[in-house]
């Protein structure tokens, strides 16, 4: 990304998302989903690869929904500060348990190819992967199900 192409997508996020919670629960879920792609790095099983790119992939797309609940909810109940909007706790605590949950994803995928690639692919335990990545969408799920009853 250029020097210009930054600077235009900052202001934009700054008027989109403010710079109080909607904005670092953001923020916090992208950190979440750059961990995941780090494990990535240097993956020399192609299966292994391949599986895990197709979670990670899978929880990138869920990053547009999370932008889209955050930019609602800050042009519902605006926040420049800490404190979170009463109206929408709810959805603050749902946001921040996807973002966790996505840590925990990357924890699991780094734990998954460590042991494919000692083991071999069938004990990498992708399940495990997959079930934590589900665990992220339907958190996405509810925070959206949430906002939309306000």
């Amino acid at each position: 990304m250029g020097l210009f192409s930054a600077a235009r997508s900052a202001r934009r996020d700054n008027k989109e998302l403010g710079d109080g919670v909607w904005r670092r629960a953001y923020d916090r879920f992208g950190r979440s989903l750059d961990r995941v792609h780090q494990i990535l790095e240097g993956i020399e099983d192609d299966d292994l690869n391949n599986a895990l790119i197709l979670i990670a992939n899978h929880l990138a797309d869920l990053q547009s929904r999370v932008r889209t609940v955050c930019v609602a909810a800050q042009a519902q109940c605006p926040s420049d500060g800490q404190n979170i909007p009463n109206e929408l706790h709810e959805v603050h605590r749902l946001l921040s348990k996807a973002a966790n949950d996505l840590a925990t994803t990357a924890q699991v995928a780094a734990m998954s190819r460590m042991d494919g690639e000692r083991w071999g692919y069938e004990s990498a335990g992708l399940e495990n992967v997959a079930m934590r990545a589900d665990l992220v969408a339907d958190g996405i799920a509810a925070a959206e199900a949430e906002l939309a009853r306000h």
